[in-house]
């Protein structure tokens, strides 16, 4: 398998060629996982001055980790880098970066106490958003003094208080990792984003849309993507194929689905039998609501 130097982390690392992307498999900026980055922009993106990647690489490096390890793939192109770079929601302040490390061992852990392993630490500042692993210590040693975090060796541990901050930062209960599967059709899609993705998240459930066409700046997702997560809310209003097979996937999986359809599109006669019996729907408030009473029992 071809290799390539990770930009950001500057891991030599396998790659996957996917189209007009690069996947970079398991560098220091996505253990475990991947992010992919235009193939064409990687050359422009290197020959950036030494001040700019100076500035811009480590907060990238922070932004793809924290992305993957909320379950988040990550796309990027030399447009959107520099757009992440100025996004109101990366950390500046060393207590921003603070609470990051604490929502880091809050994600990873199920009650305060339990150990999280970071070894070895050098290739584990990105958690941080931190240039160096000079600010990492910095920081841990801060949260140690401030009674929210333990230490020994690698092995990280939130204290009561530090759990409780972290929780009250992450909006005070762990979300699971969900995907919807919607038709290719923009209005569709703008009526779950605006009014139904946030009555899913408030039931407890992390909704993302599963990309499964290459579009201009983004790459297409893998149905293995949907390994991880804990349902699949599925749209049949046009009867796409590929929400079909993805569904499918995850019924394989023995991943729940949820299945929905718009009332009024005239091909809803085939889809009453078992195992599909949609919650048919009108308007997104009213499919907000069924949603919501749906999964309340699946928390």
């Amino acid at each position: 398998m071809e290799k390539k130097r990770c930009l950001f982390c500057s891991e030599i690392v396998p790659i996957e060629v996917k189209g007009e992307f690069d996947r970079y498999l398991s560098c220091n900026c996505s253990p475990g996982s991947y992010y992919s980055l235009l193939r064409d922009d990687y050359t422009a993106i290197n020959a950036l001055s030494y001040s700019v990647k100076n500035k811009r690489f480590p907060i990238i490096s922070g932004y793809i980790r924290e992305q993957s390890d909320c379950g988040e793939r990550v796309t990027l192109t030399i447009e959107n880098i520099e757009t992440i770079e100025n996004a109101p929601t990366i950390p500046v302040s060393v207590e921003d970066k603070e609470a990051r490390l604490l929502q880091y061992v809050y994600r990873n852990s199920e009650a305060p106490g339990e150990a999280v392993i970071i070894q070895p630490l050098a290739n584990n500042y990105n958690l941080t958003y931190s240039p160096n692993l000079q600010e990492l210590v910095y920081i841990i040693e801060k949260l140690r003094e401030a009674q929210m975090l333990t230490r020994e060796g690698m092995t990280f541990k939130l204290t009561e208080k530090g759990w409780n901050e972290a929780a009250a930062s992450a909006g005070g209960r762990k979300l699971k990792s969900s995907y919807v599967l919607l038709p290719d059709d923009q209005g569709i899609r703008k009526e779950w984003t605006d009014s139904i993705f946030p009555k899913i998240e408030q039931s407890g459930f992390l909704p993302r849309l599963l990309q499964q066409t290459e579009k201009e700046g983004s790459e297409a997702q893998s149905l293995s993507d949907l390994s991880d997560s804990k349902l699949i809310i599925a749209d049949i209003t046009y009867h796409a194929p590929e929400v079909y097979l993805a569904a499918g996937y995850a019924l394989g999986r023995s991943i729940p689905v949820i299945w929905t359809m718009k009332n009024g599109t005239g091909a809803d006669a085939n889809v009453h039998a078992q195992p599909i019996r949609p919650l048919m729907w009108d308007n997104p408030e009213d499919l907000a609501s069924m949603l919501q009473q749906r999964l309340v029992f699946k928390e």
